[in-house]
């Protein structure tokens, strides 16, 4: 029997024997009857998240509903919904019965009640990321409700877990069940398990199980009540007790308390629909919300708005809570950046935010995309690189450098671009001290000398101006300084 039970979970395997995953500590809190706990690949030792769900009997309703909720988080797939990875179910022995676990392994996320206290948010940074985080688990309750016609029956704080980049996710789909207001079979997961959802989250015809009267709302009806009880918990920074406590406006942001009303208004009919939530909400329009918006379609924006919008940003950012600029806007901007979809005015605002990081972390997430971008043809991002280079130099090992950087700036000694010239000689300062000895030896020195003898010959002395001769002098101690780390041959030979 429960061999059966098993393969009723795609991928389910042959339970822990050969479970790729190792299991770690469990979080303080997860949604129902669940376990989130901490996890690793054991490939390559990534981090996942792992929920367990346990009981006496495989055909417990509990395990039941979570073989549901295995099955809907596998194939509903969406920007905001938890990523799904594997699942797998168990048996072992308990004393002298048996445990049956079912187990699905997830992307790395966080129970969103404990990241908002290790956040510790307060005043406006609080609500702009409050506003980003509805915005996104209304985005993946209106894909549900509007173009899936599923319920997910339980929206709640306990229902929303966050990435590693601080992103809102919605899973908890042990009930989530289709919407067909012509069906009235009572097969559905909406019936059969609406038990699990706590007595203070049901509105009214859910608590009266009026299956009539919900069969003729509108799908939305159940999960806009939902958004709202966590748009309760959010700004009251406590668990709903009772539903009456939903009535306590005290906390709610003025500028989103129409939406919060109408999403709980006692006639389902009339409850605000998630995609207008969306779309028309006062409460989204803040500095946040619009910079992460702007970025995630940058592709989409022509030169001027780019240009425009990353010369704000680094003024933006300094009032953003820094973890959100440094774990959510830093690999967006990065990754915008190694695409093409961002220009050289996004790489001062990625040196600028880089240099919040510690140092260990510069070097995992900025340093990659930098060195990729010594390989680019435009010249404003070359130019902005080798200009801000002492920022970023000592970080490069050697074999960077080399392999992967010098091949690249080398190519400046001969620009038809004077400044790319000027910038690439003062760039071996920096540089120099960090190349093989094979490299300094096979320099094209005949390129970097003419360069340094042309720009000397090119003004008469007569007409050098005090900011040419700092220059000179510059590109004259550049060359000392560049040759004590030759080899007494190559000296010879320059």
């Amino acid at each position: 029997m429960f061999k059966f039970l098993k393969e009723v979970v795609a991928g389910s395997g042959s339970g822990l024997k050969d479970f790729p995953y190792t299991i770690g500590e469990p979080y303080a809190s997860a949604w129902g009857s669940w376990k989130h706990h901490r996890g690793t690949s054991k490939d390559d030792g990534s981090p996942v998240s792992i929920f367990s769900l346990s009981g006496s009997n495989p055909q417990d309703r509990h395990m039941v509903a979570g073989r549901n909720g295995v099955k809907r988080l596998r194939t509903v797939r969406h920007p905001n919904i938890l990523s799904f990875l594997h699942s797998t179910e168990a048996e072992a022995a308990d004393g002298p019965a048996m445990k049956y676990t079912i187990y699905i392994v997830t992307e790395p996320v966080m129970p969103l009640s404990e990241k908002l206290k290790e956040l510790n948010l307060g005043g406006t940074q609080r609500d702009e990321y409050f506003a980003w985080g509805l915005h996104q688990i209304s985005k993946a309750v209106s894909f549900l409700n509007n173009d899936c016609k599923l319920v997910h029956g339980n929206v709640c704080l306990a229902s929303v877990v966050v990435t590693q980049t601080l992103d809102w996710k919605l899973h908890a789909f042990d009930v989530l069940s289709e919407f067909d207001a012509n069906n009235e079979a009572s097969g559905s997961p909406m019936l059969q398990f609406e038990w699990l959802v706590g007595t203070q989250y049901k509105p009214m015809e859910l608590s009266k199980s009026d299956w009539a009267s919900i069969r003729k709302s509108p799908p939305w009806a159940i999960d806009s009540w939902g958004l709202g009880c966590l748009i309760y918990e959010l700004f009251s920074g406590a668990k709903l007790a009772r539903t009456e406590d939903l009535r306590n406006t005290a906390s709610i942001p003025k500028s989103l308390l129409p939406d919060y009303q109408r999403l709980l208004n006692s006639t389902p009919s009339r409850r605000l629909n998630p995609s207008k939530l969306i779309d028309n909400s006062e409460f989204f329009q803040n500095k946040l919300v619009e910079t992460i918006q702007f970025m995630e379609i940058l592709n989409l924006k022509d030169t001027f708005e780019k240009d425009s919008f990353f010369r704000k940003l680094p003024n933006i950012a300094e009032q953003l809570p820094r973890e959100i600029v440094l774990k959510k806007l830093l690999p967006v901007l990065a990754s915008s950046l190694e695409f093409g979809s961002a220009a050289a005015p996004a790489l001062t605002v990625l040196l600028k935010m880089g240099s919040w990081l510690p140092a260990d972390q510069f070097n995992i997430k900025v340093l990659p995309t930098i060195v990729k971008l010594f390989a680019s043809n435009d010249r404003a991002i070359r130019a902005c690189l080798l200009h801000h280079i002492n920022q970023f130099g000592e970080s490069m090992s050697a074999q960077i450098v080399d392999e992967q950087v010098f091949p690249h700036v080398a190519t400046g000694f001969s620009d038809t671009d004077g400044t790319i010239r000027e910038l690439t000689l003062k760039s071996m300062l920096v540089l120099a001290p960090k190349e093989r000895a094979h490299t300094h030896n096979n320099l094209p020195w005949h390129a970097l000398m003419e360069y340094f003898w042309d720009f000397r010959s090119s003004i008469p002395h007569a007409l050098i101006s005090i900011s040419c001769q700092k220059l000179y002098l510059q590109m004259t101690d550049c060359l000392v300084r560049y040759c004590s780390y030759l080899s007494v041959q190559s000296q010879d030979l320059s």
